[in-house]
């Protein structure tokens, strides 16, 4: 039985470490990927997870799956593509601290993964299976998430969802409201980034935002990350904010956000997800702002989770 269950893309993040003599940028080649960033964190927690997806037979696909064993995340679904080449994203930091991504995915091998390649054995045994929208840009891989949804959710499996939403992916922004809405109305847990829920909804209030997320949905528990002004849960009518664990050595931001929710995910498995209390949910968001925090000060995502310990260390500091 594997606790989570993750699909989607695994690819190489090329971030910026200085320059050269020349002046030229020079990029440190990490794995990442969202779904496998969770996968990452959940298990620095103890979790048994396993990933669903494809890279290319080259160097990077080499590289990702050796990754995936050497971090421990079972990658018996993942699929060596000899047509198409691995997926790259190449990462810039702003001046104002936001992110912009350059991708190479015309085609790239996450969105090749067809149907029939999904390990459904896989599928009928874990306890949650995950799924953001690249995994949803173009037919194939669409059909394929699909079908894995579907499959978990006839064997019963908890739904977890992050639109995760990449604007230069899409051809139509229209297409990406589409295919988020379609995973909120399949989840019972959703990770949002403040500006994805304004996106969706049209709605800048978070609270507005979440108003309509319930009314057109069935989800249990809705996390939402607001960058370095924190995180809120939502569950049943209760919602529990938590401030940010703000860090002066802060250097890369990439996958904070799904280091945050691999150890929500992570955490929710420890309890019944229809009784949670408010004292555990608080708890919840506090660990999961901390990991993020830390991961923030490190170059890459998967290889950079940080371990229990720290993070415990990081809250005891903070509550002197």
């Amino acid at each position: 039985m594997f606790d989570i269950i993750a699909l989607g893309e695994l690819l190489i993040d090329f971030v910026p470490t200085g320059l050269t003599e020349q002046g030229h940028i020079i990029f440190e080649a990490n794995p990442g990927g969202a779904p496998c960033n969770v996968l990452a964190m959940a298990n620095q927690l103890g979790k048994k997870t396993a990933f669903i997806g494809k890279v290319g037979k080259d160097m990077f696909g080499v590289q990702l799956r050796e990754t995936l064993k050497k971090v421990g995340i079972e990658d018996k679904g993942l699929i060596d593509d000899s047509e198409v080449n691995t997926t790259l994203a190449f990462v810039k930091n702003e001046e104002n601290g936001e992110r912009s991504f350059s991708f190479y995915r015309n085609p790239g091998a996450d969105m090749n993964l067809k149907k029939n390649e999904i390990d459904l054995d896989l599928l009928s045994s874990c306890k949650v299976f995950h799924f953001g929208t690249l995994s949803m840009t173009h037919e194939q891989v669409r059909e394929a998430t699909k079908h894995a949804i579907d499959t978990a959710k006839q064997n019963k499996s908890l739904i977890s969802f992050d639109p995760n939403l990449r604007e230069p992916l899409w051809d139509d922004l229209n297409s990406a409201k589409e295919q988020m809405l379609y995973g909120c109305s399949m989840c019972d847990i959703l990770k949002i980034e403040e500006k994805e829920l304004e996106f969706l909804t049209g709605k800048t209030s978070i609270q507005e935002g979440i108003d309509i997320l319930k009314s057109n949905s069935d989800i249990k528990i809705i996390f939402v990350t607001a960058g370095s002004e924190g995180s809120y849960v939502f569950y049943k009518d209760q919602m529990l904010y938590q401030p940010a664990f703000l860090n002066d050595k802060t250097i890369d931001t990439t996958g904070a956000g799904d280091t945050f929710y691999g150890a929500c995910l992570a955490q929710i498995l420890n309890f019944d997800i229809e009784e949670i209390s408010n004292e555990h949910l608080q708890e919840i968001l506090t660990f999961s702002n901390a990991a993020a925090s830390i991961l923030t000060t490190r170059k890459g995502a998967i290889c950079s989770m940080p371990k229990v310990e720290e993070v415990l260390e990081l809250i005891k500091i903070r509550n002197k």
